[in-house]
C-alpha cells in the first residue's frame, strides 16, 4: 500500500507576502505571493481584493510558473541570421539602445510615419500611446482591432460604454441573465462569482451561443446559434417585444434619442440628419404646443408622427423609423429561424421572458437622487433584466451592427445602470463627444513634429477621417480611412500585410510590444512569416527593413525581430491599472491597481514601460526629455507618480496630494505607490448611494465625475439609438456632403451604414460559395490558457497539451469519422489537417477548437516534438487577412467595413476525412529558441542561460 507523504499543512508556505495584481488574463484579480528565502512560492487570491475576493483560477495560481519559464529572454539580442531562423547574439542594453536609437532617430527626422508602433494585450497603453504621439508617428494602436473594437465602439456610440472593462451585470438583483458569445478566459473570477451569485438566487441564466463549454454549460437555457447571425436574432427579439409593447417609453422620452426629429428630405445634404435649432440642440417636437422645441424642462415629445419645420421640411421621431423598421415580417421569428438556426418558438419564448421580467418582476430601490434636469426621485425604478456579450458576436464583419442592436434592445425595455440591468463602471459612461477624434492628418503636427493629440477617437462624421486630399489613409493599417471609417482601436491585423505591400506606403521600423504576429496574433499565419522573411529581389533588403520587439518570452514573433529588448515578467515590474487605461471599477466604486516587483529580475531584462521612457528621452522626445535632454522621468515608477495629463489628474486615482488625502485630483505624492502597496495595491473609492444608479443622468454621479477628473464639466449621455454619425457617411456615399466617399466604396458604405442598427451576412460568407463551404469554423480560448502564453507554463501544460477539431455528431457521421480520426479542413484560402473529436453540444453546422494551444516547433522554450507543436493546431492557417478577389481590384481586409474589427469568425469551411497522421499540418520548420533550454525543469530549480 502507498503510504501518503504527511504535510505540514498548518505551517507558512513562505517568510514574507506580497500583494500585487495578477496578470495571468485580463481580469486583474488581487493576488497574495508568498515568497520564502526571497524565492517565489505560492500564490493565492487577495480575499481583500474588490475584483476576486479571494477566489483565483488556475491560471493565476500558475502565475509562478510563469515566473519561471524556461522561455523567458535573458538579455538584449541581436539578429545574426535570417529573420525566423532564432539566430541572434547576446548584446548590452547600452548597445541595444544605441541601435534602437540609431534607427528610430533617423525616422524621426526624416519621416516619423515610417514608424509603425504597435502593441498587445498590454495594460500600459494610455504610456505607449502618449510615446507614438510625442514620437509623431500617426501608425499606433494595441490589439483591440482584432481582439473586440466592434463591442467597444458600438457600445459608446450608443449608450456610453460598452460590457466588461466598461460594465458589468447587477449580480445582485439581476433576476434574467442573457449572455452572449462568451468564451470562458474573459474576466473568468468575476463572471464565476456573479454566476454563482445568480444560481444561488434562482435567477435565471440564458447563454447564446454557437458552443456549450465553460459558462454556457451551466446555462438553464444553452441558444446554439449559427455564427454570423446574432445580430439578426436580436433584432427578431426587437420584433416580438415591440408587437408586445414591453417597451418602458417612460425611460426612452428621458434618456434617448428615440424622439429626437429626424430630418425627411431625399436628395439633400440633411437627409437623415436630426433636426437642430440655432444653437445645435436636437429638436423634438412639443405635444403641448404642436411645435418643434429643444427638449427640456416642460417639453411632451411625440414619439410618432410627420411633422412639418418652421423651414417647410418634414421630420418624424427616430422612434418611429425604428418601429417602422422592425415592426416589418422580415424579423419575424419565422422568417429569421433558419438564418440563426434557432427554432422560431424558442425567440418568442425569449422574448416574452425578457419582457415579462422586465416589466411584471420590475424593481424599486429606496434612494432619493437629483437627474441631470434637476427633478428629484424618491427610488430608482429597476428592469431587472441583464446582458453581456464578448468577441463572440464581435469578431465578424457585421459584428458593429450586431453589437448596436444587443444596445438598442437594453434600452428599449429600460435596463442601462438600472437596479437590476447592466451597470456602467466609472469612468463611464462617457458620450462620444467626450472623446477625442483621432489624430493622424498632416495639420495634426505641430514644429516639435508631435501630434498634438491622440491617435485613437471617434470621427463625428467623414471630415475627421485620416485621408489626404485625394482621399488615400494617412496610416499604415488603413484606420480612421474610408475603408474602416470608426477604426476607434486600429487595425493591427493589417499592419504587415500592408507594410509589405507598400501599401498606402512602405515603413522602415515595425516596432512591436507583446504582440505575437508571426503566429496566433496574426490571420493567414503562413502568408503574414512569408511577408516578414521576404525580401525587395532588387536590393536583396527585406520589405520590411528592421524589426524591434519586446517581450519576456521566446515567442514566434521574437524570431522575426532583428533587435529584441527582453521584457521583465509581471512580479518583476510596475504596472497601471489606471484610469486613463483600463482601470478595475466596479459598478459601486471608483478602483485602480498597480503591480510592482515582488521580486527583481535575475537576468538582463527590463520592464518595457521603463524601456520606452528611456528610448523617449534619447530621442529627445517632448514629454520624456527636457530641452537640454535630461530625462524627467526616472522610469516607469517615477512616471506613475509624477506624470499628469491635466494639472491634478495623474494615472492613479488614489493617495494624491502632498499627504496623500486627495482623491481624483491632487498633486502628486512622492509616496503614492507606497501607499498603495500598503493597500493591497489597490484603491477604491465608493460612490454615494444616490450616484449609483443611471449615471447617464443622475446630478450626483456627474458631479462626482467632475470631482474625480474623469470630466471638467458634467458630461451626461443621451443613449443613441439612430445613429447620425453613420448617416454622415451614407450621404457622403450618396455624392451629398462633402468630403464625398470614393466610388469605390459607395456600395459598401450604403450597404452597411445604417444609422438604426442592421443585420447583413458577414463580408467572407457574402463573398464565396456557401455550398462549397457549408460550415462555420470558430476559436475560443480555454479557461486555463491566456493568449499564447499559458502552453509554455509547466502546470497548465498539464490541462492542455493539444486541441483537437470538435464536431458536430451529423456533421462526423456524414463525413465518416469518429473520435480520433483525422480530418482535412479546407476554406477558401487553404487547408489543414487536424485530428478530431465528435461534440454534440454545438451548433449543428459550426466545427470549432481551442486558439493558441498550437505552438511553432522552438518556440516558448518548448521541445520540438511537443505536443503542442506536433498536435496542436491553429485555425488561423485557414484565415486570410483580405477577402476573396472581387473585380473591384481592391485589396479588401477581412474586417469589420465600419471598425476595422478582424472577421475572424466569419470563416466558411468543408471538412474531408484523411489518412490517420502523426502531426498536424501544415508545419513550418523549427526556429531556434534563444538561450539554453534546460534538459530538465523542477520547481524551484535554478539554471543559467
Amino acid at each position: 500500500m502507498t503510504v501518503e507523504p504527511r504535510l505540514a499543512l498548518s505551517e507558512p508556505v513562505g517568510d514574507t507576502l506580497r500583494k500585487t495584481t495578477c496578470y495571468m488574463c485580463a481580469c486583474r484579480c488581487g493576488i497574495n505571493v508568498h515568497l520564502k528565502d526571497g524565492k517565489i512560492r505560492y500564490i493565492e487570491g487577495n480575499r481583500d481584493h474588490p475584483v476576486n475576493r479571494g477566489v483565483l483560477c488556475a491560471k493565476g495560481s500558475a502565475g509562478i510558473m510563469q515566473h519561471h519559464a524556461p522561455a523567458r529572454l535573458d538579455g538584449p539580442m541581436l539578429r545574426t541570421g535570417p529573420r525566423g531562423s532564432g539566430e541572434f547574439r547576446r548584446i548590452g542594453w547600452d548597445e541595444a539602445f544605441e541601435i534602437a536609437t540609431g534607427w528610430l532617430g533617423e525616422v524621426r527626422r526624416t519621416d516619423p510615419k515610417k514608424l509603425a508602433f504597435f502593441t498587445g494585450r498590454d495594460q500600459s497603453q494610455a504610456l505607449t500611446s502618449f510615446w507614438a504621439q510625442q514620437f509623431g508617428t500617426p501608425n499606433y494602436a494595441a490589439h483591440g482591432g482584432f481582439c473586440s473594437v466592434n463591442m467597444a465602439a458600438a457600445g459608446i456610440m450608443t449608450i456610453g460604454g460598452a460590457f466588461w472593462e466598461f460594465g458589468a451585470p447587477d449580480w445582485d438583483r439581476t433576476k434574467l441573465f442573457v449572455m452572449f458569445g462568451v468564451a470562458e478566459d474573459h474576466d473568468s473570477n468575476p463572471l464565476k462569482i456573479g454566476i454563482s451569485k445568480l444560481k444561488s438566487r434562482g435567477a435565471r441564466f440564458v447563454s447564446v451561443n454557437p458552443v456549450r463549454t465553460g459558462y454556457s454549460s451551466i446555462a438553464d437555457n444553452w441558444i446554439g446559434v449559427r455564427p454570423g447571425t446574432d445580430g439578426l436574432l436580436i433584432l427578431s427579439l426587437v420584433h416580438e417585444l415591440l408587437k408586445a409593447r414591453f417597451i418602458d417609453v417612460d425611460y426612452l422620452v428621458r434618456y434617448s434619442n428615440a424622439a429626437w426629429l429626424v430630418i425627411d428630405a431625399p436628395g439633400t445634404a440633411d437627409h437623415g440628419l436630426f433636426a437642430r435649432d440655432g444653437e445645435g440642440r436636437a429638436l423634438v417636437w412639443d405635444t403641448a404646443t404642436g411645435t418643434a422645441a429643444a427638449d427640456g424642462p416642460g417639453i411632451r415629445p411625440a414619439l410618432s408622427g410627420r411633422f412639418t419645420l418652421d423651414d417647410g421640411r418634414a421630420a418624424v421621431p427616430s422612434f418611429q423609423l425604428l418601429a417602422e423598421t422592425y415592426l416589418d415580417e422580415r424579423y419575424a421569428p419565422d422568417a429569421v429561424a433558419a438564418e440563426t438556426g434557432v427554432a422560431a418558438d424558442t425567440i418568442r419564448g425569449l422574448a416574452a421572458e425578457i419582457g415579462r421580467v422586465a416589466f411584471e418582476e420590475a424593481i424599486t430601490v429606496e434612494q432619493a437622487w437629483t437627474d441631470m434636469r434637476g427633478q428629484t426621485h424618491t427610488h430608482f425604478v429597476g428592469r431587472p433584466v441583464s446582458f453581456h456579450a464578448m468577441r463572440g458576436i464581435s469578431a465578424h464583419s457585421n459584428g458593429f451592427q450586431t453589437a448596436r442592436a444587443l444596445h438598442m434592445l437594453q434600452v428599449l425595455i429600460g435596463a442601462v445602470d438600472c437596479p437590476g440591468g447592466f451597470r456602467f463602471e466609472p469612468p463611464y459612461p462617457k458620450p462620444v463627444e467626450a472623446h477625442p477624434r483621432p489624430h493622424g492628418k498632416a495639420e495634426h503636427f505641430g514644429s516639435s513634429q508631435s501630434l498634438a493629440g491622440p491617435h485613437l477617437g471617434f470621427p463625428r462624421g467623414p471630415e475627421d477621417l485620416l485621408v489626404d486630399a485625394e482621399g488615400n489613409p494617412a496610416r499604415i493599417d488603413k484606420a480612421f480611412s474610408w475603408d474602416a471609417p470608426i477604426s476607434a482601436h486600429g487595425l493591427m491585423h493589417m499592419v504587415i500585410s500592408n507594410a509589405h505591400a507598400g501599401d498606402p506606403y512602405p515603413i522602415d521600423v515595425l516596432f512591436l510590444y507583446m504582440a505575437n504576429m508571426a503566429w496566433n496574433s496574426s490571420m493567414n499565419t503562413g502568408g503574414v512569416i512569408r511577408m516578414l522573411e521576404d525580401k525587395d529581389p532588387e536590393t536583396g533588403e527585406y520589405r520590411i527593413p528592421k524589426i524591434i520587439v519586446s517581450d519576456a518570452y521566446s515567442s514566434e514573433m521574437v524570431a522575426y525581430a532583428d533587435l529584441v529588448l527582453p521584457d521583465t515578467t509581471y512580479l518583476e515590474r510596475h504596472d497601471c491599472i489606471s484610469m486613463l487605461d483600463r482601470p478595475i471599477s466596479e459598478p459601486d466604486a471608483v478602483q485602480d491597481a498597480i503591480r510592482w516587483p515582488v521580486v527583481e529580475p535575475d537576468r538582463d531584462v527590463r520592464g518595457f514601460q521603463s524601456v520606452l521612457l528611456d528610448l523617449g528621452a534619447r530621442l529627445r522626445l517632448p514629454g520624456f526629455a527636457d530641452s537640454r535632454g535630461t530625462p524627467l522621468y526616472r522610469d516607469y515608477a517615477d512616471y506613475i507618480v509624477r506624470h499628469e495629463r491635466r494639472p491634478g489628474i495623474g494615472p492613479l486615482a488614489g493617495f494624491r496630494g502632498a499627504d496623500g488625502d486627495r482623491t481624483g485630483r491632487g498633486a502628486a505624492n512622492p509616496a503614492q505607490l507606497e501607499r498603495y502597496v500598503e493597500n493591497g495595491s489597490f484603491f477604491v473609492h465608493h460612490l454615494p448611494p444616490e450616484a449609483l444608479f443611471f449615471k447617464h443622468a443622475n446630478r450626483a454621479y456627474q458631479d462626482l465625475a467632475v470631482k474625480m477628473g474623469f470630466f471638467d464639466t458634467p458630461q451626461p449621455v443621451t443613449f443613441q439609438l439612430y445613429q447620425e454619425t453613420l448617416q454622415k457617411f451614407r450621404l457622403s456615399a450618396q455624392g451629398l456632403r462633402e468630403p464625398v466617399a470614393p466610388q469605390t466604396h459607395r456600395a459598401r458604405i450604403l450597404a452597411v451604414f445604417s444609422p438604426l442598427p442592421s443585420w447583413y451576412r458577414p463580408l467572407e460568407e457574402a463573398a464565396i460559395d456557401r455550398d462549397a463551404f457549408p460550415l462555420h469554423a470558430i476559436t475560443q480560448r480555454p479557461a486555463a490558457m491566456y493568449h499564447s502564453w499559458g502552453s509554455m507554463n509547466a502546470w497548465l501544460r498539464q490541462i492542455h497539451t493539444r486541441n483537437p477539431l470538435y464536431v458536430p455528431g451529423a456533421v462526423c457521421d456524414a463525413a465518416g469519422l469518429v473520435d480520433g480520426d483525422w480530418a482535412w479542413v479546407i476554406s477558401p484560402h487553404g487547408r489543414i489537417k487536424v485530428e478530431v473529436a465528435r461534440m454534440e453540444a454545438v451548433n449543428g453546422a459550426t466545427l470549432w477548437t481551442w486558439n493558441a494551444i498550437g505552438k511553432r516547433k522552438g518556440a516558448w522554450g518548448l521541445s520540438p516534438d511537443a505536443p503542442e507543436a506536433k498536435r496542436g493546431f491553429l485555425l488561423n492557417h485557414l484565415i486570410n487577412e483580405l477577402l476573396p478577389p472581387k473585380s473591384d481590384g481592391m485589396r479588401w481586409s477581412n474586417s469589420d467595413p465600419i471598425t476595422g474589427q478582424a472577421a475572424w469568425y466569419d470563416l466558411r469551411v468543408r471538412i474531408e476525412k484523411a489518412e490517420r497522421g502523426e502531426e498536424a499540418e501544415p508545419q513550418f520548420s523549427a526556429v531556434a529558441a534563444p538561450g539554453t533550454r534546460p534538459a530538465e525543469l523542477r520547481y524551484g530549480q535554478e539554471w543559467s542561460k
